[in-house]
C-alpha cells in the first residue's frame, strides 16, 4: 500500500518558499501559453505503478499551488485598492483568460486519476477523503458551466467595488462605513442615530444596482445548477462544497433549534439593555453602545499596535502561535486599517505554495477589530499547521473545520485580553460584550442561511418578493424587542451588507456549526488549558485528511448541532458571563 510521507514539523518562522520539484524555480504565471505545457504533460504522462501515480499527483498539486497563489495575490491586491484599474484588470485577466482554460484540464486529470488501474495501490485511509471530493467534482462538472462561472466571478467583483466606494460625511469628515459604524458605540444617542441613518441612507443609494446585480447572480447560478443536473443552486452547492456530513433538512432543524434556544436569550439581553439605558424603547442605533453609558473601548490606536498586541496574546498562549504572526508581519502579509477604496470585510487568504497566508481587514480601533484579528489569526495558524501537508487539497478543509480554527481562537485567547484591556473594568466589559456576540452569531447565521435557501429554491422570485421574504426571516430571528417605527424602508435591504450572499453563496451556516464547536473547544480549554490547546492544534494539523467528525473528535469535541447540544453550550456561555 502506498502512503505519502507524513509531513515533518516546520518552524513557523520559516519564510522561504519550499523547493519546486516539477515546475522550474523561476517559473512565473504570465499567460496560458506558459502554463498549458505542464497540464498537457500531466495529461500525456504514462503512469505504470502506484508510486508513479503518487508522483504524478504531487506534481499536479505543485502546479495547482503555483496557480492558486498567483490568483491569490491578484485578488489580495485588488481588494486592497478597488479603485486601481490595473489591479482589477490583473485579477480579471486570470479569471477570464486562465481559469476557463484550466477547468477542462482539471476535469480531464480527475478522470485520468480515477480511471487509473493503480488507484487501488494508494492507501484508502490516507486518500479516502481526497478521492471522495474528486469523485464529487467529476460528477458535477459540465463544460457549459465554464463561461457561466467566469461571468459570475466578474459580477462578484462588482459587489466589492460598489461597497468599497461607499463613504459618508459626518461632521465634515469623510468616513468609510466601518469608520462611521464606530459612532454607534458613542454614548451620545444623537450621534448614534445620525451615524446609523447616514450609513443606511448611503447603502440605500446603491440598493437598486445591488438588487439588480444579485438578481443576475441568482439567474446565472441557477443555470449552473440546471446544467449539472440539479433542481436548484442550493442542491448544487451542497455537492460542490462537499457537504457529505449533513443535509438541507439538518440546516432547517438547526434554524429551529436556534429560534427556540438562543433567540429568547438575545431577547433577554435586549430587554436588559433597554432598562440599563433607561429608554422607553430600543432603536436600531442603541444596540452597540455600552449599556453602562461608558465611552467605547479603544483597545489599540494603530494597525501596528493591533499587530504587536495580538502577537503578545498569541505568544502568551503558545510560542508557535506568536511565531506565525511575526512571520506574516516580516513578510508584509498584513493589511489591517480601513481606508477609502478598500474592499469591505476581512479575510485570511491561504497562499498554497509559500504556506504563509495574508490577513486583510478594515480596522478602526474597536473591540470588534480585536476579535476580527484574533479570528483571522486563528485561520492563519491553521494555514501554518497544514503547510507541510504534501497535497494542496489537504490544506483546504471545509468551512466547518476552517471556522472552528478561527472561532476557537477568539475564545481561548480571552485569558490574555488584558494585553488589550489593562483596566479590569474594561476587560470585563470586553469579555461580556464578546460573549454576547458569540450567542448573537447564531440568530444572524440562521437568518442569512434560511434566506439563501429560500432565494435559490425560488430562483424566479421578484425583488419585491425577495424583500418581503427577507423582512419576515429577519423579524423571526432578530431584534424582536427593537422599535423600527419610521425606519421600515431600510429593513428590506439589510441583507445587502452581507458579502457572502454575493461572493461566496451558502458559505454561512458553517459559522454557527463552528461556533458551537468553538464553545466546546473553549470549555475543554477552561478545564485543562494545556491539553485543550494541544487538542486544538492536533485537529487543525489534520487539514482535510479526515472527515469532519473525526477532526472534531481530534479536538476533543462533537460535530453535533442538535437542540440539546446547543442548549448545553449556550448555558455554559451564560455561566461564564455570570462569573465576570
Amino acid at each position: 500500500m502506498m502512503l505519502l510521507a507524513e509531513p515533518t514539523a516546520e518552524s513557523a518562522t520559516d519564510t522561504s518558499r519550499p523547493p519546486r520539484h516539477y515546475l522550474p524555480e523561476d517559473f512565473l504565471v504570465t499567460d496560458w501559453a506558459a502554463i498549458e505545457p505542464f497540464f498537457q504533460e500531466l495529461q500525456d504522462r504514462a503512469v505504470h505503478t502506484a508510486a508513479e501515480l503518487e508522483r504524478w499527483l504531487l506534481d499536479r498539486s505543485e502546479l495547482e499551488a503555483v496557480l492558486s497563489e498567483d490568483l491569490a495575490w491578484r485578488y489580495i491586491r485588488m481588494t486592497c485598492d478597488t479603485q486601481d484599474p490595473t489591479r482589477s484588470e490583473a485579477f480579471q485577466y486570470f479569471v477570464n483568460e486562465v481559469e476557463p482554460l484550466v477547468a477542462p484540464y482539471d476535469h480531464a486529470l480527475n478522470e485520468k486519476m480515477l480511471a487509473s488501474p493503480h488507484l487501488g495501490g494508494l492507501d484508502e485511509g490516507r486518500y479516502g477523503v481526497f478521492l471522495r471530493s474528486m469523485r464529487r467534482a467529476l460528477e458535477i462538472y459540465r463544460v457549459e458551466n465554464i463561461p457561466l462561472k467566469t461571468d459570475i466571478s466578474t459580477k462578484q467583483q462588482q459587489y466589492a467595488a460598489t461597497v468599497g466606494a461607499m463613504n459618508v460625511t459626518l461632521d465634515g469628515q469623510e468616513l468609510t462605513l466601518p469608520q462611521a459604524a464606530d459612532r454607534l458605540k458613542n454614548p451620545d444617542r444623537t450621534v448614534r442615530e445620525t451615524a446609523w441613518r447616514a450609513i443606511q441612507q448611503r447603502r440605500v443609494q446603491d440598493a437598486g444596482p445591488l438588487d439588480k446585480l444579485f438578481t443576475e447572480l441568482v439567474g446565472l447560478r441557477h443555470q449552473v445548477a440546471l446544467n449539472a443536473g440539479f433542481a436548484n443552486f442550493r442542491d448544487y452547492m451542497f455537492a460542490a462544497l462537499g457537504r457529505f456530513d449533513y443535509t438541507p433538512q439538518d440546516c432547517f432543524d438547526f434554524h429551529r433549534a436556534i429560534r427556540e434556544t438562543v433567540v429568547p436569550l438575545i431577547d433577554g439581553f435586549d430587554l436588559e439593555r433597554r432598562q440599563d439605558l433607561s429608554l422607553p424603547a430600543l432603536r436600531p442605533w442603541d444596540l452597540d453602545v455600552d449599556p453602562s453609558g461608558q465611552p467605547p473601548l479603544r483597545p489599540f490606536g494603530t494597525g501596528e499596535e493591533l499587530v504587536d498586541r495580538t502577537i503578545t496574546v498569541f505568544q502568551n498562549l503558545d510560542s508557535y502561535l506568536g511565531d506565525c504572526l511575526r512571520t506574516m508581519r516580516q513578510m508584509g502579509h498584513l493589511d489591517l486599517e480601513s481606508r477609502k477604496g478598500k474592499a469591505p470585510g476581512g479575510y485570511n487568504y491561504p497562499l498554497d505554495e509559500t504556506g504563509v497566508p495574508f490577513i486583510f481587514m478594515n480596522a478602526t480601533s474597536s473591540l470588534r477589530d480585536v476579535v476580527t484579528m484574533l479570528h483571522e489569526g486563528g485561520h492563519a495558524v491553521h494555514s501554518f499547521l497544514t503547510r507541510g501537508l504534501p497535497l494542496g487539497a489537504d490544506k483546504h478543509p471545509p468551512s466547518e473545520v476552517a471556522e472552528l480554527a478561527s472561532m476557537s481562537m477568539e475564545l481561548m485567547s480571552m485569558d490574555q485580553w488584558h494585553v488589550f484591556f489593562p483596566d479590569a473594568e474594561d476587560l470585563r466589559r470586553a469579555k461580556k460584550t464578546h460573549l454576547e456576540s458569540v450567542l448573537e452569531t447564531f440568530p444572524w447565521v440562521a437568518t442569512i442561511d434560511k434566506f439563501q435557501h429560500w432565494v435559490y429554491e425560488h430562483p424566479a422570485h421578484t425583488e419585491a418578493e425577495r424583500h418581503r421574504c427577507w423582512t419576515e426571516i429577519f423579524d423571526e430571528f432578530n431584534q424582536r424587542t427593537v422599535d423600527w417605527q419610521g425606519l421600515e424602508a431600510f429593513k428590506p435591504y439589510l441583507w445587502q451588507k452581507q458579502l457572502h450572499l454575493y461572493e461566496v453563496p451558502f458559505y454561512y451556516i458553517e459559522y454557527a456549526m463552528a461556533q458551537l464547536g468553538a464553545i466546546a473547544v473553549w470549555r475543554n480549554y477552561r478545564q485543562n488549558p494545556a491539553e485543550g490547546l494541544a487538542a486544538y492544534k492536533r485537529a487543525l494539523a489534520l487539514g482535510y485528511t479526515a472527515p469532519i467528525g473525526q477532526i472534531y473528535a481530534a479536538a476533543g469535541i462533537r460535530f453535533d448541532f442538535s437542540t440539546e447540544y446547543l442548549r448545553t453550550l449556550a448555558d455554559f456561555v451564560r455561566e461564564e458571563m455570570a462569573a465576570l
